[in-house]
């Protein structure tokens, strides 16, 4: 069997598109600005327990009453069950205080989460 040069450069080119697909999904500095922190307190509304990243919805009160929901990614499920946490962890509406890395494109409400902590004290590094 022949293969023509262009079917030889078709298998490193596709290679090397995952690999880079790849490495971008995985950095948190890529998509954050990790120059940056915030701490927001607020109740969590959502929790989406699925892969690749799980995903909180805080719900922040501003001084003026307004609610705010913040959209706060965090680690995979695997590494999150290694951090001690759960699905169940959460009740349905926890109030937390978050230390998060806001996103580095200016999407309002998203961000990295770092560091969970419940008002029973308990918290989580995950940053």
């Amino acid at each position: 069997m022949r293969f023509r040069p262009s079917q030889l450069l078709a298998v490193p080119i596709v290679a090397l598109s995952l690999v880079s697909t790849t490495l971008a999904h995985h950095s948190v500095s890529g998509q954050f600005d990790t120059t940056k922190q915030l701490t927001l307190k607020g109740v969590i509304s959502k929790v989406e327990w699925i892969n690749p990243h799980i995903y909180l919805q805080l719900e922040v009160k501003g001084d003026d009453g307004t609610v705010t929901t913040w959209v706060l990614e965090s680690l995979p499920t695997a590494m999150m069950r290694k951090a001690g946490l759960s699905k169940e962890s959460f009740t349905g509406h926890d109030v937390v205080t978050v230390q998060v890395i806001p996103a580095r494109d200016g999407s309002k409400h998203l961000a990295f989460l770092q560091l969970l902590t419940f008002a029973d004290g308990r918290f989580f590094k995950l940053g």
